[in-house]
């Protein structure tokens, strides 16, 4: 068995914590950089002791010095600092996994760029769930068609900086793409006061942010005398992390290309 060396991104975050614990955990990786930004209270420490498992790889923030001979870097972090990476690991020849949100299309154009070079993995939601999620909203929109009004529900933890989620505009993508909608004209992403009717081919948004919810989205198609609605709620971050590591997994022995979750589920 051929054992990776992973390198984390954002390691005393939330996600960075979740990866760590799910590479101690795993037989084919090896924790062999973590990295936080310049400033950090935490430089310096044992990456594992974040989790309670001390591995011998301290935090740091020189990404130039640690980066080589890693196999695969893992990013949860914020766009800014993902590009940055970026740029690095197309240097280093170095696979990533990208579960960074909140990227403006021009940024976004950088990765797709970055992958003619090397192999990437880039998506909302590395959850195995929120995957199977995509795709029955997908069949769901081609059955219902446009007797069916759709809505997207999602709410997350106070401290989440973007709005809406990533995962629920790739929900909305994928139904807009379904239907044959253009989403940048027909999403509606907040309503307030005197609105008027609803456009048929309107596709909402709504929004909660409040407490410790790691994450929960529901589509809801809503019909003439019934509606479907298809929901998944994540209980813990444990998820994301084993999906972006079945995501590393699937980089192996590839040398270039953008891909998504869909594919490393076999779900295209």
């Amino acid at each position: 068995m051929t054992v990776q060396q992973i390198a984390v991104a954002g390691s005393s975050g939330r996600m960075g914590r979740a990866l760590i614990e799910a590479i101690a955990q795993s037989a084919d990786f090896r924790l062999k950089a973590a990295l936080e930004l310049a400033g950090s209270d935490c430089l310096g420490r044992d990456a594992g002791e974040l989790v309670g498992k001390p591995c011998g790889i301290p935090v740091t923030a020189d990404l130039g010095k640690v980066l080589p001979g890693c196999d695969v870097l893992v990013d949860f972090t914020r766009p800014e600092g993902t590009l940055h990476h970026v740029e690095l690991c197309r240097r280093l020849g170095i696979r990533m996994v990208i579960g960074t949100t909140g990227f403006q299309s021009a940024q976004k154009a950088v990765v797709v760029d970055a992958a003619k070079t090397i192999p990437i993995v880039m998506a909302p939601n590395m959850s195995i769930g929120v995957n199977l999620t995509f795709k029955l909203a997908e069949l769901a929109a081609k059955v219902l068609n446009e007797d069916y009004d759709v809505e997207i529900i999602e709410a997350h933890h106070r401290l989440k900086i973007d709005a809406p989620s990533g995962t629920a505009l790739r929900l909305g993508e994928i139904i807009a793409a379904a239907l044959g909608r253009d989403l940048a004209k027909d999403a509606v992403f907040g309503r307030e006061g005197v609105t008027g009717e609803r456009k048929q081919s309107t596709i909402g948004f709504a929004t909660v942010r409040g407490g410790d919810i790691v994450g929960d989205h529901t589509v809801l198609f809503a019909g003439s005398g019934e509606r479907v609605e298809i929901t998944h709620k994540a209980g813990s971050r444990a998820t994301f992390a084993h999906g972006a590591l079945r995501a590393a997994r699937y980089l192996a022995g590839k040398t270039s290309g953008l891909y998504d979750m869909q594919d490393v589920l076999g779900l295209k």
